[in-house]
């Protein structure tokens, strides 16, 4: 099988990337999905807040995955619908199996990687004590609730202040469970600030930070944890232990981008973001082969996923043409002082350069962004680490840049 374009996921950056890539030009633009329907997470994210920059419109998700899938049916994209992607070579050959053609392969002129990410589990943060039911990622309990239509307890204990687990902390208590309360590890929240508020203060559920859980009870089922505070080092102080009683134990703890194909394809990694090292163009360190939405970084809204998803899908397009002229080398962009996650790392002078920054720890002062060696720097009035920074840097602003580009963030 043949392709100018195959991408791999079909959530908001695989959907965006596949759009962009046949109105850009590519015209055999194939669409691989291992679920039964399009749409990815969208389809479980029945709250709102999607799309408000991208179409000015605030969406749930199925309603934002049901604009871009009807989107894509005025294109001549082709979808593979339970297909399951089991290897991408270096020369962007794509082996995957359904039952209708068994095992094929498509030999494709580029392809996009958008499979999106994993939710970190118990056995990732070894939390002591029995394995009894009961202890559920906070994405998994999101579907059971709004997809299977049961609801996984009646007093539930969350792990975690990421933005599924706010978002179910609100959708629990709307079905009568009681929410005991989110307990954080770190000293500041891990979701966006609208979802503290609207999740969290809105229906009284307590948010308890440099908190963590640090043993599980029960046999057959959950029948409590002990909580306890944590020091500065994150290490549990001894005395400050209570007991909770629930029958359910939510975790939202991270997220892990799903790279086992950017392995087998040989791309490199950036051990900070667990996703490929990307250039501004979302190509990967393998020419040919781009990425983009959540297997990249992990990002805070749908609108940045489907940014990067529009980038890769036109440049994939523009590399399936063979309009990827020589432009002789790229430059790093690395973290500087309070940057935790850089987002991309190289630039290779082809486009303008969008930055995705995440601090490494909350400013609540006025800051300054700096970008060296333009002595660019932007001012805002504060930084957040639950908080992703978007910063547009013209390309005629980096034509003269030989060095990395490092951007570094400092109190004003």
């Amino acid at each position: 099988m043949q392709a100018d374009v195959a991408v791999i996921g079909s959530g908001p950056a695989g959907l965006v990337a596949a759009i962009e890539a046949y109105r850009s030009g590519a015209k055999n633009v194939l669409l691989l999905e291992r679920e039964e329907e399009l749409g990815g997470i969208l389809k479980q994210c029945i709250h709102n807040g999607f799309g408000l920059e991208q179409f000015k419109k605030d969406y749930t998700g199925p309603e934002y995955a049901e604009r871009l899938i009807d989107e894509m049916k005025k294109t001549n994209v082709h979808c593979f619908l339970n297909t399951m992607v089991t290897g991408v070579s270096a020369d962007r050959a794509v082996t995957a199996v359904n039952p209708e053609n068994g095992v094929f392969q498509i030999e494709s002129k580029s392809v996009v990687l958008a499979m999106g990410c994993r939710e970190r589990a118990r056995g990732s943060i070894n939390i002591p004590g029995t394995r009894p039911a009961g202890v559920l990622t906070a994405g998994t309990a999101q579907r059971l609730v709004n997809i299977e239509g049961y609801l996984p307890g009646k007093e539930v204990v969350i792990l975690g202040s990421g933005d599924i687990g706010l978002i179910m902390a609100r959708r629990l208590t709307l079905e009568g469970a009681e929410v005991k309360g989110v307990y954080e590890i770190m000293n500041y929240p891990g979701g966006l600030k609208r979802n503290i508020v609207q999740c969290l203060n809105d229906f009284n559920i307590p948010l308890y930070l440099s908190h963590t859980v640090t043993e599980i009870q029960g046999r057959e089922r959950v029948e409590g944890v002990v909580v306890s505070q944590v020091d500065e080092k994150m290490q549990p102080i001894q005395g400050s232990e209570e007991f909770i009683q629930c029958d359910t134990l939510l975790l939202s703890v991270g997220l892990i981008p799903e790279n086992e194909l950017s392995k087998g394809a040989g791309i490199e990694l950036s051990l900070t973001t667990n996703g490929p090292v990307t250039a501004e163009t979302m190509e990967t360190s393998v020419p040919g082969i781009f990425s983009c939405g959540n297997v990249s970084t992990v990002f805070d809204l749908v609108d940045y996923v489907a940014q990067t998803g529009m980038s890769a899908g036109r440049n994939a397009a523009r590399f399936a043409a063979g309009a990827w002229e020589e432009n002789g080398g790229s430059v790093e962009v690395v973290a500087g002082e309070n940057v935790r996650v850089i987002f991309p790392q190289r630039y290779c002078f082809r486009d303008d350069l969008i930055l995705y920054i995440r601090p490494a720890k909350p400013i609540e002062k006025p800051v300054t962004i700096g970008i060296a060696p333009i002595e660019m720097n932007i001012k805002r009035l504060y930084a957040r680490p639950n908080e992703m920074i978007r910063l547009k840097v013209a390309r005629e602003k980096l034509q003269k840049v030989t060095g990395p580009i490092e951007v570094s963030i400092k109190e004003r």
